[in-house]
């Protein structure tokens, strides 16, 4: 079973991902530039990484 995707808090509706962070950048992926829609979040079609934008519909954290 794989773990859920890694979840990344956003202030912006316009995000960026190259797939590093915790690894070594050069083992990542090409750079993509995704847009959060009305469901409140995007994910990443190489990495599976959602991105929340806070306060948005799919933002958890907010609704707690």
């Amino acid at each position: 079973m794989q773990p859920p995707p890694e979840l990344i808090r956003v202030t912006s509706t316009a995000v960026v991902c190259d797939g590093g962070g915790a690894i070594d950048p050069a083992l990542g992926h090409p750079r993509v530039y995704l847009r959060i829609d009305e469901k409140g979040y995007v994910e990443c079609g190489y990495c599976d990484r959602r991105f929340v934008l806070e306060g948005g519909p799919a933002d958890e954290a907010s609704a707690a």
